[in-house]
């Protein structure tokens, strides 16, 4: 059977969240890149009809969206795992901050960091006022937490963490956010993690 292959960019947080479960679960995998001119084609197209990023393709199967990949990852390599567990309030949990990682942080710091480094069409005020609404629930969530979503680390973790760790990229600072940075920095530490390329900061972080 050949290798899982991984069709995105490094420096896209969604396809990082999928590039680290694939690493923290030893899955070998083929790292296709497909920059915005490769995403234009007709060949890829066909495997993203909205040419978007990721695409996993494992075999047969051709899957889109970056957190129904990992949960198809999990369910498929991992099944009853700490990753996503089945108990029914701790698997609703990782369904929050799965929720949380496609609208808060989607259109709060990701969104900044779209606008400041890429240039990306959004309202970068609308942006700003998203995460300084965010990130402070998310520093008392975590001022109790280890992790998001149980007492180990989940895909919601992941899910969340490589916009919210770039940030400051978007103009965004995380220095008022000590249990933010902590938990980054647990998640840091995992076997497997790869960190993302880092960008240029702007002059001033909101």
């Amino acid at each position: 059977m050949p290798p899982i292959q991984l069709y995105g960019t490094p420096l896209s947080g969604h396809c990082h969240r999928v590039v680290l479960l694939l690493n923290m679960l030893n899955l070998p995998f083929e790292a296709k890149e497909a920059p915005a001119s490769v995403r234009q084609t007709d060949e890829f197209l066909r495997l993203s009809p909205m040419g978007q990023i990721p695409v996993l393709v494992d075999g047969e199967l051709v899957l889109t969206d970056s957190n129904a990949i990992l949960v198809y990852l999990v369910k498929r390599y991992a099944p009853g795992s700490h990753w996503l567990p089945e108990e029914a309030v701790q698997a609703a949990q990782v369904q929050l901050w799965l929720s949380k990682a496609a609208g808060e942080i989607r259109y709060g710091v990701a969104s900044a960091r779209l606008i400041t480094q890429f240039n990306v069409a959004e309202d970068y005020a609308a942006s700003v006022a998203v995460a300084h609404k965010f990130l402070p629930q998310l520093e008392q969530h975590l001022s109790a937490h280890e992790f998001l979503a149980t007492g180990h680390v989940t895909i919601a973790d992941l899910a969340c963490c490589s916009y919210v760790r770039s940030a400051p990229e978007g103009g965004i600072s995380l220095e008022p956010y000590p249990a933010i940075r902590h938990w980054l920095a647990r998640i840091a530490a995992l076997p497997g993690y790869q960190p993302q390329p880092a960008l240029p900061l702007p002059v001033a972080a909101q």
